[in-house]
């Protein structure tokens, strides 16, 4: 397949072109302006000119791809959600994708198949409730970006395109993400639990992701909204026991919620304290296998490998 790939410099993109490259598939990294030179298996790599604050597209070089790979948005934690950093995380996705699949639309030869990143953050904060894809959305401030953020993919329908949008969870991964920042604590010795432990977790790795990303990619019944989450989430509280053990440290230190958002503000609850408990139903139903479903040998895996 010809592969656009949006977001390819981040984590989960470059652990993605390493696999499809290896594959076989031509790659073509989309691209914003200032962004220097980029490989795909160590050869300079195709790409297309993308800006979509100054409204450019590389219509020419874009034209006959069969799929596209959508990834790019601002990090959802790398700084405090005030009113400029909120305007960013939507700008980033949801009129970035505006522009790009209204630019695609415009091809003589659009993509057939759209994989679209989005965000178990959809359903928001819901306790013990068992989530699936036809679960109702969240009323908090994450819920509505990912709401928007894949209207705005699935406008690849009106092309004929088949539209995935993964609602990925915490994907962990020993370079990259949430983990490292979540294990640096319990590597000095100060870790625990956060809050009161019993928020759920929905996970998987980086490898899984890639995984579940290639498989959206030449699937062709599976289509909309699909969780992109291990079958076994956990609470916060038996995650931080398996992570201390897995690292040979002890969990004695839980971090108080009051702390926690003291420190981080609206994010404490939308990343940290939030509990969703989300099962991957569609995958399951179309047949995906998991490589990693359970989390106490998935974190060995990861350490190992770093």
């Amino acid at each position: 397949m010809r592969i656009l790939i949006s977001g390819s410099t981040g984590f989960l993109g470059t652990a993605l072109i390493d696999v499809l490259g290896r594959e076989g598939h031509a790659i073509v990294r989309l691209v914003r302006p200032g962004t220097g030179n980029l490989e795909v298996s160590g050869a300079p790599a195709k790409t297309v000119r993308w800006d979509p604050v100054g409204g450019q597209f590389d219509a020419a070089t874009a034209e006959g791809a069969d799929a596209l790979v959508h990834l790019a948005g601002a990090s959802i934690a790398d700084g405090r959600w005030n009113a400029a950093r909120k305007n960013l995380l939507r700008a980033s996705r949801i009129e970035a994708t505006r522009h790009l699949i209204g630019a695609l639309s415009k091809l003589k030869q659009p993509p057939r198949v759209i994989v679209a990143s989005s965000a178990i953050g959809y359903y928001g904060d819901r306790g013990d409730e068992t989530l699936t894809e036809s679960s109702a959305p969240g009323n908090d401030f994450l819920a509505g970006l990912c709401r928007e953020w894949e209207s705005e993919s699935a406008r690849g329908t009106e092309f004929g395109a088949r539209v995935v949008m993964l609602r990925c969870g915490i994907i962990l991964a020993a370079h990259g993400g949430a983990l490292p920042r979540m294990a640096l604590p319990f590597k000095m010795g100060a870790g625990g639990r956060l809050g009161d432990g019993q928020q759920w977790m929905s996970w998987l790795t980086l490898a899984e992701a890639v995984g579940i990303f290639r498989f959206a990619l030449t699937n062709s019944g599976l289509a909309g909204p699909t969780n992109a989450v291990s079958p076994n989430p956990v609470q916060n509280g038996e995650f931080t026991r398996i992570l201390a053990k897995t690292l040979h440290r002890p969990a004695l230190f839980p971090a108080p919620a009051f702390a926690l958002r003291l420190a981080l503000g609206e994010m404490a609850d939308a990343l940290l304290l939030v509990s969703q408990r989300v099962k991957p139903s569609k995958l399951e139903q179309s047949g995906y296998r998991f490589a990693q479903p359970e989390l106490p040998a998935a974190l060995t895996e990861v350490f190992r490998k770093q």
